[in-house]
């Protein structure tokens, strides 16, 4: 058995998608449901969507925005939400939607059927799942990794006596129905060829190919057969036409090339890529817990929900939302979707693809502060996409200039509203949220280079706003038309709306962005006039506001809302993951951020994954560990499926994200200028120590902690500029200089 923290396993084969192990190099991904004499590993290559790119911006959007405005303004809600339904929505309505590349099914011919000491198990620490069983006198093994220096998924077969290994295997998709053909192309290979549907459809192409040790290999229709080998090596490599001219060739060449390499070296290359990312960081909660270490991962589950304490399980947790990062979103994959790349059906929950009024962003809440900062990529590469689409619907929709996009993209960078639903579809904000990410990326790495490069994208999506914003009759700046995503108001007469004028998490938004821009343009000494000009325009924003509940208020005005537990907690962006609203800058606002959090909990709220994992990191921004620390149980106890996937439900990958930056933001925190040192340390984590983590600035830190007090820190500066340090209301100051190490010292008060 590996490492307790770093190792997921059980003691059966997976019985349903849910239960099986993902692996992925960003790209390429498969679930492994590891079964004994039939196994499935179910594949997604990240560029497999029906269609084509299209322009569904609404032509008549434009001419009825000034009459939309004015029925929001004269508290004409209905009327004014009949006519957006059908002159704001998208032309069709629905975006392109993901679907998977199919199945790679392997029939093994075991000679009996009685079955011992099972495990499947995948190894975070090396990124391969493995599957051992015994049958007879023989032990079988397989292990399986998706590899990105070699862009390929392998499979090795091997046993505990020669000649031992036969199987039949082919590739299927939609029990081929959802290809077009499965041909062996030699005696060793086979290649499926199709294309999804739709005009300008992708064209999709996977091969595998057998190499085995001892024993044959051959084809017979369109299965490959091997027979009585010792050892046996599949590589199986897929390519599409949204990135290659020629996707077949692509594929063969990609295994051509890999043949060449011996399986150890696969391997070798495989971990030595995948740990250098993984290996920079290091969470132990003190929790080595031998007594557990026979326990297979879902009987532990099983124990915390009984109300058992198992703090490994949480640093597992940690790890593996790291390694889904890692196999979902690498340089060069588009960046990962609803489910990461690992999604089963042909018509995906949500169409499976980038919701951006939370659930994509929330993907990326890891990627700084947990040392990914290189799987941030894909997403900075596909706001390049949405930025030329979005200046389009900016023009056509809104008569603006900049870009903006709605609460859904596809892998077109489709910017048009998606679906005809009033509580999310018309919100321009998805865009400028999306962007705030560049400025993250920066003020984690400091990277000046960087920021230059994104400093137009940035200045694009607030120029929209400049443009779109309205002055009100109190001479505030405001949204209009928008929602506040996904709740439902009610007005003193008692109708109930969702199309808005102003929400809070609008302005909340544009003040982020506003405030980067200002700062971007002052670090690169460019842009003075426009600059002030966002000076003057972020003075008018309506500011955060506490309505007669003590609670933040969701809109302009102190409405109810018509569902109290709402999954979505939009007016607290400027808590998490904003920084506007702090316990030590705006201890007001901070309070009512707490009691609007209230609220929301005793009327149900967190019901759904990624809205608890979202909760957990409000709670550690309010510095309250201890219920955070409960929402983290609660995470684990109610959202979280067999394979420690995260549940909406259904599957929904977001939430395992948000965990993971949760479990980090109660260790390290750096939005309000200084690094804060286990700011919200819940009392049952009482010793333990993480290596690795970021802070903004351009910091590394390693903390170990002993009875709640710190005992160790160390600060590395990546970029030698000035640090502040926080521990228990204990500020330190110092110089840096670039690749140094500083150990601090404290005063133990007793």
């Amino acid at each position: 058995m590996q490492h307790i923290n770093k190792s997921i396993w059980y003691k059966q084969p997976a019985k349903e998608w849910n239960e099986a192990l993902p692996v992925g190099n960003g790209r390429l991904g498969g679930m492994i449901f590891g079964g004994i004499h039939q196994e499935r590993v179910q594949l997604n290559e990240d560029s497999v969507w029906y269609g084509g790119p299209r322009d569904r911006n609404n032509p008549d959007a434009l001419e009825h925005l000034p009459q939309i405005r004015k029925l929001l303004a004269d508290g004409r809600l209905k009327k004014a939400e009949n006519l957006a339904a059908l002159t704001f929505t998208g032309t069709p309505e629905t975006q392109r939607h993901y679907e998977p590349l199919g199945d790679l099914l392997i029939n093994m011919e075991h000679k009996e059927t009685e079955t011992s000491n099972y495990s499947r198990e995948l190894d975070l620490d090396h990124a391969v799942t493995k599957v051992q069983y015994t049958i007879g006198d023989v032990t079988f093994n397989r292990e399986t990794f998706t590899s990105y220096p070699d862009q390929v998924m392998v499979i090795r077969f091997t046993a505990s006596e020669s000649n031992s290994i036969s199987f039949r295997t082919l590739l299927d998709r939609g029990n081929a129905r959802n290809y077009d053909e499965l041909e062996a192309i030699s005696n060793h290979s086979l290649i499926m060829r199709g294309e999804t549907g739709g005009k300008d459809g992708i064209v999709f192409r996977s091969a595998i190919k057998a190499t085995a040790e001892n024993g044959s290999v051959k084809t017979l229709g369109n299965h490959l057969i091997v027979e009585n080998a010792d050892a046996v090596t599949l590589i199986l490599s897929a390519a599409t036409s949204y990135r290659y001219e020629d996707p077949e060739q692509q594929c063969l060449k990609t295994i051509e090339k890999v043949s060449a390499k011996t399986y150890q070296e696969l391997l070798q290359h495989h971990i030595e890529d995948y740990q250098k990312l993984f290996n920079r960081v290091i969470l132990n909660l003190g929790d080595d817990n031998e007594e557990n270490a026979d326990l297979a991962t879902d009987q532990r589950l099983e124990l915390v929900k009984e109300g058992k304490e198992d703090l490994s399980l949480i640093s597992t947790y940690f790890q593996f939302g790291r390694y889904l990062l890692i196999s979902s979103s690498r340089p060069n994959s588009l960046p990962a979707t609803l489910q990461g790349i690992w999604n089963e059906k042909m018509l995906p929950p949500w169409d499976s693809k980038f919701t951006i009024n939370i659930n994509a962003q929330m993907n990326y809440w890891p990627a700084e502060i947990c040392n990914l900062s290189e799987c941030h990529d894909p997403l900075f590469e596909h706001i390049e996409k949405i930025k030329k689409n979005g200046k389009k619907t900016a023009k056509s929709m809104y008569g603006c200039r900049g870009f903006t996009a709605h609460h859904n993209t596809d892998i077109w960078g489709d910017t048009a509203p998606q679906d005809i639903y009033m509580p999310a579809t018309i919100w321009p904000m998805g865009a400028a949220w999306l962007c705030l990410h560049l400025w993250e990326h920066f003020e984690f790495t400091r990277n000046e280079k960087f920021l230059k490069n994104s400093y137009d994208t940035l200045k694009e999506a607030a120029l929209f706003f400049v443009d779109f914003l309205v002055e009100n009759e109190e001479g505030l700046l405001i949204t209009t038309p928008s929602v506040s995503p996904e709740n439902t108001y009610i007005l003193p007469n008692g109708e109930k709306g969702t199309l808005c004028e102003g929400p809070s998490m609008d302005s909340q938004i544009i003040f982020a962005l506003f405030t980067s821009l200002i700062d971007a343009s002052e670090i690169l000494d460019v842009d003075q006039a426009f600059r002030q000009q966002l000076l003057k325009l972020r003075e008018k924003l309506p500011k955060p506001k506490i309505g007669r509940h003590g609670q933040l208020q969701e809109w302009l005005e102190d409405y109810d809302e018509e569902e109290p537990g709402h999954r979505h907690i939009s007016h607290l962006f400027a808590l998490y993951p904003g920084k506007q609203i702090s316990p030590s800058t705006t201890p007001e606002l901070a309070g009512a951020a707490k009691v609007t959090l209230e609220r929301r909990l005793q009327s149900g709220g967190g019901h759904t994954g990624w809205s608890r994992a979202w909760i957990i990191n409000m709670w550690a921004r309010l510095e309250e560990g201890e219920l955070a620390y409960q929402h983290i149980l609660q995470l684990l106890k109610s959202s979280t499926l067999p394979n420690l996937f995260d549940n909406h439900p259904p599957f929904q990958i977001d939430g395992n994200f948000g965990g993971t930056v949760g479990i980090a933001e109660l260790l390290l925190q750096s939005h309000t200028g200084e690094l804060h040192l286990l700011p919200a340390l819940p009392n049952e984590w009482s010793s333990g120590q993480v290596k690795g983590l970021k802070a903004r600035g351009g910091f590394e830190v390693d903390l170990s902690w002993e009875k709640g007090e710190l005992t160790e820190g160390v600060i590395h500066s990546l970029n030698g500029e000035k640090c502040a340090v926080l521990f228990n209301n204990e500020r330190k100051e110092f110089e840096t200089t670039a690749g140094h190490t500083y150990p601090l010292v404290f005063n133990h008060e007793s």
